[in-house]
């Protein structure tokens, strides 16, 4: 049996490897909690799989360790993470010794005790340790998450420090860059008890923020934006593209018998008309009508695919220990 199972996805984090193990088996003892580390090296260049063997030779019961050929991101670290992991309770962190290992007990208590099915970190203090550039941004992106996921309690939705219940992980599916929404991933899973912990943060010891840049924020919308997308539409594309195709495909066809019924009449009256195809409305109206017919077949074949999406989550493990 195993008590809390901690998952620490890494990637070129040598020089903080040891001490944070230390660290986290320091506080384990403490509170004599049976527990496991999985740390998953995401595919890192320097000597962190060497640092992680050494560790597995020196605790063969307590670590554990995934070594990705290849760096894929954060998300699917966590995934193949949770897929090992056999705790009650499943921690997450970092492995940059920002987020403190003195904050497991109590999370583990706010998930055994209080019933919570998740719990995320809140670092309050992240002003002091990270440039402007990275906290603005940071708010903006917060506030946004919290409108479209409905989870108005959470102030840090990418606070790397998070306590899960079992069943969480293991029936949640994290690909992609999805990491961040996590809490919205359990919520749509049916697991809506989610609580907050504020949590001590730490400025880094070693190395540089591997997290850094516009691109990061960028992403990060654009993925939320996923994310409703799919929670609303992933199973039913027709519903959304098959109802704008039709609508823009009746507009253009009731466009077009106007035009064409205008020239009907004219002719009936012997009016002076120019021809149809002279017309700006008479093209707007066609482009309508094929824009529609071709949002209607990719609501069609959306259907297809969605029933029969192969397996997403597909990483090349080089070594498992």
């Amino acid at each position: 049996m195993v008590d809390i199972s901690v998952v620490v996805p890494l990637y070129n984090e040598e020089e903080s490897l040891r001490e944070l193990f230390e660290w986290i088996k320091q506080v384990m003892k403490s509170h004599n909690f049976n527990h496991e580390v999985i740390f998953v090296s995401d595919g890192s260049t320097d000597h962190s799989w060497e640092v992680i063997e050494q560790l597995k030779a020196d605790n063969p019961e307590t670590v554990h360790g995934i070594k990705f050929r290849r760096n894929y991101g954060k998300s699917p670290a966590l995934y193949c993470g949770f897929g090992a992991a056999k705790g009650d309770v499943v921690i997450t962190m970092d492995a940059d010794l920002q987020d403190s290992p003195d904050e497991i007990p109590e999370l583990y208590r706010m998930i055994t005790q209080d019933g919570y099915d998740l719990v995320s970190g809140y670092k309050m203090n992240r002003s002091k340790g990270d440039p402007l550039s990275k906290t603005i941004p940071t708010k903006l992106f917060n506030a946004t998450a919290r409108q479209v996921s409905g989870i108005h309690n959470l102030h840090d939705f990418n606070c790397g420090l998070k306590a899960y219940r079992r069943e969480v992980v293991k029936n949640i599916e994290v690909y992609g860059e999805m990491h961040r929404y996590i809490p919205y991933l359990a919520k749509n899973a049916g697991f809506d008890k989610i609580g907050e912990k504020r949590v001590h943060h730490q400025a880094r010891k070693f190395g540089k923020s591997k997290f850094m840049g516009l691109n990061r924020f960028v992403n990060g919308y654009l993925d939320l934006l996923s994310l409703w997308f799919l929670n609303n539409f992933g199973l039913k594309p027709m519903h959304v593209f098959g109802f704008i195709g039709t609508l823009m495909f009746l507009i253009g066809f009731f466009a077009v018998m106007v035009v064409g019924g205008t020239k009907l009449y004219c002719l009936m009256k012997g009016i002076p008309h120019p021809l149809v195809t002279n017309s700006p409305y008479f093209y707007i109206a066609l482009t309508m009508m094929i824009l529609g017919t071709q949002l209607f077949v990719a609501g069609f074949l959306g259907e297809l695919i969605s029933r029969n999406a192969p397996e997403r989550n597909n990483y090349q493990i080089e070594k498992e220990i």
